[in-house]
């Protein structure tokens, strides 16, 4: 009877489970990790991080930064105010301008400077009693004398008188009303006016003297 030869352990065996995970089934051969061959791989370049290196225009932009959603409005009460200021100079300036040199020829008289004649009431202001000069302070003088007769047989109302003063273009530079004394006359009586200003403008060359319109 023979014996079983006992079985002869080999190391390489146990090496070879400890490599594998597994067993190669049949009919498959274990191939061998590939290599890579240094010649022909190249080194991958690296990304640079540019991020660091961007810049803005405006430092403080901020494209998550909060905006209204509409302009903020105008101060009304302020260009209100403005506005007045320069109204009132334009008026001012225009009020001065009037009354240095008087109204320009372009202003249509709509309205007659003096009423109608008035029936059986006579004026007589003649210009030598017509009085136009320079006073010694500066001031710019005019004075006028003259009388109102009823030349009629009943009594008369006597309505205001005006003074009109023109520049050497005859334009009218300044006027004011004189209030006679008394406001009617019985038949054949007379009324002395005088009159006389010191605001009269400078261009103020020849006066007329009328009715007040009503």
């Amino acid at each position: 009877m023979e014996r079983a030869a006992p079985a002869v352990h080999d190391e390489r065996e146990d090496s070879d489970a400890g490599e594998s995970h597994y067993a190669m089934p049949d009919g498959f051969t274990a191939l061998a990790p590939a290599v890579p061959d240094s010649a022909t791989v190249q080194e991958a370049a690296p990304i640079e991080d540019n991020s660091s290196s961007l810049s803005w225009d405006n430092d403080d932009y901020s494209a998550f930064e909060h905006s209204a959603p509409f302009r903020p409005r105008r101060n009304t009460v302020k260009l209100l105010m403005i506005a007045s200021v320069i109204f009132a100079v334009v008026v001012l300036g225009a009020t001065a301008w009037v009354w240095r040199y008087g109204l320009p020829g372009w202003v249509a008289a709509n309205s007659a400077t003096f009423a109608e004649a008035q029936p059986e009431l006579v004026l007589n202001f003649p210009p030598n009693r017509q009085d136009r000069r320079t006073l010694p302070n500066g001031t710019e003088f005019f004075g006028a004398s003259g009388t109102v007769t009823n030349v009629g047989a009943t009594e008369r109302a006597l309505p205001s008188i005006l003074i009109v003063m023109r520049d050497a273009r005859e334009r009218i530079v300044y006027r004011w009303e004189v209030i006679p004394p008394k406001r009617r006359l019985g038949p054949g009586e007379s009324v002395t006016i005088n009159e006389a200003v010191t605001d009269v403008p400078k261009s103020a060359v020849a006066a007329e003297i009328s009715w007040k319109p009503g």
